[in-house]
Protein backbone atom coordinates (compact mmCIF):
# COMPACT_ATOMS: atom_id res chain seq x y z
CA UNK A 1 0.00 0.00 0.00
CA UNK A 2 0.93 3.65 -0.93
CA UNK A 3 1.57 5.96 2.08
CA UNK A 4 1.84 9.53 3.29
CA UNK A 5 3.97 11.31 6.02
CA UNK A 6 2.26 13.18 7.88
CA UNK A 7 4.03 15.43 10.78
CA UNK A 8 1.62 15.62 13.99
CA UNK A 9 1.98 17.86 16.99
CA UNK A 10 0.93 20.13 19.76
CA UNK A 11 1.64 21.94 22.59
CA UNK A 12 -0.48 23.12 25.84
CA UNK A 13 0.91 25.96 27.83
CA UNK A 14 -0.72 25.84 31.64
CA UNK A 15 -0.59 28.04 34.77
CA UNK A 16 -1.03 26.08 38.43
CA UNK A 17 -0.59 27.86 41.70
CA UNK A 18 0.17 24.56 43.25
CA UNK A 19 2.24 21.60 41.92
CA UNK A 20 -0.55 19.66 39.58
CA UNK A 21 -0.80 15.94 38.62
CA UNK A 22 -2.41 15.52 35.38
CA UNK A 23 -2.79 12.88 33.00
CA UNK A 24 -2.24 13.85 29.52
CA UNK A 25 -3.44 11.96 25.97
CA UNK A 26 -2.06 13.04 23.52
CA UNK A 27 0.48 10.06 22.14
CA UNK A 28 -0.93 8.08 19.14
CA UNK A 29 -1.93 4.58 19.19
CA UNK A 30 0.88 2.65 17.87
CA UNK A 31 -1.32 0.44 15.90
CA UNK A 32 -1.08 -0.54 12.13
CA UNK A 33 -1.74 0.81 9.46
CA UNK A 34 0.05 3.53 10.80
CA UNK A 35 3.64 3.55 12.11
CA UNK A 36 5.23 6.38 14.28
CA UNK A 37 8.73 7.62 14.10
CA UNK A 38 10.80 10.50 15.63
CA UNK A 39 8.59 10.64 18.55
CA UNK A 40 9.33 14.05 20.97
CA UNK A 41 7.60 15.38 23.72
CA UNK A 42 9.30 17.79 26.27
CA UNK A 43 7.79 19.91 29.47
CA UNK A 44 8.86 23.12 30.28
CA UNK A 45 10.56 23.58 33.14
CA UNK A 46 11.08 19.66 32.82
CA UNK A 47 9.78 17.10 34.96
CA UNK A 48 9.59 13.92 35.30
CA UNK A 49 6.69 11.45 33.04
CA UNK A 50 5.73 8.20 33.17
CA UNK A 51 4.10 6.32 30.61
CA UNK A 52 1.02 3.62 30.81
CA UNK A 53 -1.61 2.20 28.94
CA UNK A 54 -5.40 2.63 29.90
CA UNK A 55 -7.87 0.33 30.12
CA UNK A 56 -9.26 0.87 26.80
CA UNK A 57 -5.36 0.16 25.82
CA UNK A 58 -4.99 4.29 25.05
CA UNK A 59 -1.33 5.47 25.41
CA UNK A 60 -1.41 7.87 28.44
CA UNK A 61 1.66 10.08 30.41
CA UNK A 62 1.80 10.58 34.07
CA UNK A 63 3.14 14.35 35.01
CA UNK A 64 3.39 16.61 37.92
CA UNK A 65 2.63 20.52 36.53
CA UNK A 66 5.24 22.68 38.82
CA UNK A 67 3.84 25.88 40.19
CA UNK A 68 3.45 28.37 37.72
CA UNK A 69 3.37 28.48 33.80
CA UNK A 70 4.62 25.25 31.79
CA UNK A 71 4.43 24.15 28.05
CA UNK A 72 4.19 20.94 26.99
CA UNK A 73 5.41 19.91 23.57
CA UNK A 74 4.45 16.58 21.75
CA UNK A 75 5.81 16.12 18.32
CA UNK A 76 5.93 12.67 16.01
CA UNK A 77 6.03 11.28 12.44
CA UNK A 78 2.75 9.30 11.44
CA UNK A 79 3.05 7.07 8.31
CA UNK A 80 -0.28 6.46 6.99
CA UNK A 81 -1.93 5.12 4.01
CA UNK A 82 -2.66 7.10 0.65
CA UNK A 83 -6.39 5.87 0.78
CA UNK A 84 -9.51 6.68 2.67
CA UNK A 85 -11.46 4.52 5.18
CA UNK A 86 -13.12 1.72 3.26
CA UNK A 87 -16.64 0.89 2.91
CA UNK A 88 -18.85 -1.91 2.65
CA UNK A 89 -22.57 -0.89 2.06
CA UNK A 90 -23.31 -4.34 2.80
CA UNK A 91 -21.77 -4.65 6.46
CA UNK A 92 -24.70 -5.89 8.53
CA UNK A 93 -25.38 -5.12 12.09
CA UNK A 94 -25.25 -8.16 14.15
CA UNK A 95 -27.77 -9.19 17.04
CA UNK A 96 -26.81 -8.73 20.63
CA UNK A 97 -26.55 -12.85 21.04
CA UNK A 98 -23.91 -12.54 18.48
CA UNK A 99 -21.71 -9.39 19.41
CA UNK A 100 -18.36 -10.19 20.79
CA UNK A 101 -17.90 -9.87 24.69
CA UNK A 102 -15.74 -6.89 24.39
CA UNK A 103 -17.92 -5.19 22.33
CA UNK A 104 -21.06 -5.53 24.03
CA UNK A 105 -19.97 -2.22 26.62
CA UNK A 106 -20.36 -0.23 23.64
CA UNK A 107 -23.60 -0.53 23.21
CA UNK A 108 -24.49 0.62 27.00
CA UNK A 109 -24.75 4.04 28.31
CA UNK A 110 -22.01 6.66 29.02
CA UNK A 111 -21.41 9.56 31.20
CA UNK A 112 -22.09 12.02 27.33
CA UNK A 113 -23.94 9.30 25.18
CA UNK A 114 -27.50 8.46 26.26
CA UNK A 115 -29.55 6.14 23.94
CA UNK A 116 -32.23 5.59 26.36
CA UNK A 117 -33.21 9.46 25.66
CA UNK A 118 -33.34 9.09 22.15
CA UNK A 119 -34.47 5.84 21.81
CA UNK A 120 -37.99 6.81 20.28
CA UNK A 121 -36.74 9.05 18.54
CA UNK A 122 -33.90 6.41 17.22
CA UNK A 123 -36.30 4.16 15.74
CA UNK A 124 -38.77 6.39 14.16
CA UNK A 125 -36.35 7.88 12.13
CA UNK A 126 -34.23 5.19 11.03
CA UNK A 127 -35.69 1.70 12.29
CA UNK A 128 -37.67 1.30 8.89
CA UNK A 129 -34.21 0.73 7.31
CA UNK A 130 -32.11 -2.89 7.44
CA UNK A 131 -29.54 -3.14 10.97
CA UNK A 132 -26.14 -2.55 9.16
CA UNK A 133 -23.83 -0.21 7.29
CA UNK A 134 -27.22 2.03 5.63
CA UNK A 135 -28.71 2.84 8.08
CA UNK A 136 -25.76 3.81 10.45
CA UNK A 137 -24.84 6.26 7.09
CA UNK A 138 -28.50 7.53 7.51
CA UNK A 139 -27.91 8.20 11.31
CA UNK A 140 -24.68 10.55 10.19
CA UNK A 141 -26.47 12.16 7.09
CA UNK A 142 -28.97 13.20 10.13
CA UNK A 143 -26.62 14.31 12.94
CA UNK A 144 -24.08 16.29 9.82
CA UNK A 145 -27.49 17.98 8.97
CA UNK A 146 -28.78 18.77 11.98
CA UNK A 147 -25.97 20.17 13.94
CA UNK A 148 -24.50 23.46 13.52
CA UNK A 149 -20.40 23.83 14.45
CA UNK A 150 -20.03 26.50 17.13
CA UNK A 151 -17.09 27.39 19.68
CA UNK A 152 -18.50 27.70 22.76
CA UNK A 153 -21.70 26.64 22.33
CA UNK A 154 -21.30 23.40 24.78
CA UNK A 155 -19.59 22.48 28.20
CA UNK A 156 -18.70 19.36 30.19
CA UNK A 157 -21.89 18.70 31.66
CA UNK A 158 -23.49 18.66 27.66
CA UNK A 159 -24.71 15.43 26.50
CA UNK A 160 -25.72 14.11 23.25
CA UNK A 161 -29.23 14.46 23.82
CA UNK A 162 -28.68 18.58 24.57
CA UNK A 163 -26.89 18.59 21.71
CA UNK A 164 -29.68 16.89 19.83
CA UNK A 165 -31.91 19.46 21.05
CA UNK A 166 -30.31 22.64 20.47
CA UNK A 167 -28.67 21.39 17.54
CA UNK A 168 -25.43 23.26 18.04
CA UNK A 169 -22.15 21.90 19.24
CA UNK A 170 -18.27 21.25 18.59
CA UNK A 171 -16.26 18.17 16.87
CA UNK A 172 -17.26 15.76 19.99
CA UNK A 173 -20.70 16.76 20.24
CA UNK A 174 -21.54 15.69 16.96
CA UNK A 175 -19.79 11.91 17.65
CA UNK A 176 -21.56 11.75 21.01
CA UNK A 177 -25.66 11.81 19.57
CA UNK A 178 -23.91 9.69 16.56
CA UNK A 179 -22.88 7.46 18.64
CA UNK A 180 -26.57 7.30 21.02
CA UNK A 181 -28.48 7.11 17.99
CA UNK A 182 -26.34 3.47 16.61
CA UNK A 183 -26.84 2.32 20.59
CA UNK A 184 -30.65 2.94 20.63
CA UNK A 185 -30.68 0.90 17.80
CA UNK A 186 -28.07 -2.09 19.70
CA UNK A 187 -25.30 -1.21 17.11
CA UNK A 188 -21.99 -0.81 19.62
CA UNK A 189 -20.34 2.46 18.65
CA UNK A 190 -17.53 4.44 20.83
CA UNK A 191 -15.59 7.45 20.56
CA UNK A 192 -12.60 8.01 18.84
CA UNK A 193 -10.10 11.27 19.06
CA UNK A 194 -7.24 11.82 17.15
CA UNK A 195 -5.23 14.47 14.22
CA UNK A 196 -7.02 14.36 11.40
CA UNK A 197 -4.84 16.47 8.37
CA UNK A 198 -6.07 17.79 5.28
CA UNK A 199 -4.69 16.00 2.53
CA UNK A 200 -6.28 15.74 -1.03
CA UNK A 201 -8.63 18.44 0.26
CA UNK A 202 -9.53 22.37 -0.08
CA UNK A 203 -8.10 23.53 3.85
CA UNK A 204 -10.63 24.41 5.94
CA UNK A 205 -10.67 27.59 7.07
CA UNK A 206 -11.08 27.10 11.25
CA UNK A 207 -7.46 26.76 13.24
CA UNK A 208 -6.45 22.82 13.64
CA UNK A 209 -7.50 21.28 16.95
CA UNK A 210 -7.85 17.74 17.65
CA UNK A 211 -10.57 15.41 15.83
CA UNK A 212 -13.32 13.08 17.03
CA UNK A 213 -15.05 10.83 15.09
CA UNK A 214 -16.84 7.39 15.83
CA UNK A 215 -16.56 3.40 15.27
CA UNK A 216 -18.99 1.05 14.69
CA UNK A 217 -18.93 -2.62 15.12
CA UNK A 218 -20.41 -3.94 11.89
CA UNK A 219 -20.02 -7.97 10.58
CA UNK A 220 -16.91 -9.21 12.23
CA UNK A 221 -15.27 -5.40 12.63
CA UNK A 222 -15.13 -1.89 13.59
CA UNK A 223 -16.05 0.66 10.34
CA UNK A 224 -14.62 4.44 10.49
CA UNK A 225 -17.76 7.06 10.62
CA UNK A 226 -17.23 11.07 10.58
CA UNK A 227 -20.18 12.99 11.77
CA UNK A 228 -18.32 16.02 11.93
CA UNK A 229 -17.14 15.93 8.12
CA UNK A 230 -19.41 12.94 7.30
CA UNK A 231 -17.10 11.45 4.67
CA UNK A 232 -13.71 9.19 4.07
CA UNK A 233 -10.44 11.14 5.13
CA UNK A 234 -6.89 10.20 4.41
CA UNK A 235 -4.31 10.27 7.11
CA UNK A 236 -6.20 10.01 10.41
CA UNK A 237 -3.66 9.49 13.34
CA UNK A 238 -5.50 7.56 16.49
CA UNK A 239 -4.84 8.75 20.04
CA UNK A 240 -7.26 6.91 21.70
CA UNK A 241 -10.75 5.39 21.93
CA UNK A 242 -13.71 4.75 25.09
CA UNK A 243 -17.18 4.95 25.70
CA UNK A 244 -17.59 8.63 24.95
CA UNK A 245 -15.12 11.93 25.61
CA UNK A 246 -14.95 11.27 29.56
CA UNK A 247 -12.72 8.09 28.59
CA UNK A 248 -10.50 10.06 26.39
CA UNK A 249 -9.82 13.73 27.76
CA UNK A 250 -6.21 15.55 26.54
CA UNK A 251 -5.89 16.57 30.10
CA UNK A 252 -7.28 15.06 33.00
CA UNK A 253 -5.72 17.10 35.83
CA UNK A 254 -6.10 16.46 40.05
CA UNK A 255 -6.04 20.31 40.47
CA UNK A 256 -7.50 23.28 38.48
CA UNK A 257 -4.53 24.30 36.20
CA UNK A 258 -5.64 26.97 34.01
CA UNK A 259 -5.47 26.61 30.48
CA UNK A 260 -3.33 29.27 28.80
CA UNK A 261 -3.25 28.28 25.04
CA UNK A 262 -3.35 24.95 23.07
CA UNK A 263 -2.43 24.71 19.88
CA UNK A 264 -2.65 20.96 17.78
CA UNK A 265 -1.05 20.70 14.00
CA UNK A 266 -1.21 17.75 11.57
CA UNK A 267 0.40 18.30 8.04
CA UNK A 268 1.83 16.30 5.20
CA UNK A 269 5.26 16.05 4.74
CA UNK A 270 6.59 16.15 1.79
CA UNK A 271 10.30 15.83 0.33
CA UNK A 272 12.66 13.46 1.92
Amino acid sequence: METRRVRVSCEFVQFTQAATPIVMQVRPLQEAPVVLSQETWTIDPHVETHAYTDLYENPCLRLTLPVGRSTFRYSAIAEVPDAVEPVDVNAPALPADQLPDDVLIYTLPSRYCVPEMLAEEAVARFGASAPGYQQVQQVLDYVWEHVQFQYGSTNSLTTAHDVNVSGLGVCRDFAHPAISFCRALDIPARYVFGYLPEIDMEPIANPMDFAAWIEVWLGDRWWTFDPRNNEQRKGRVLIGRGRDASDVAMVTAFGMPILESMTVDAREVTGS
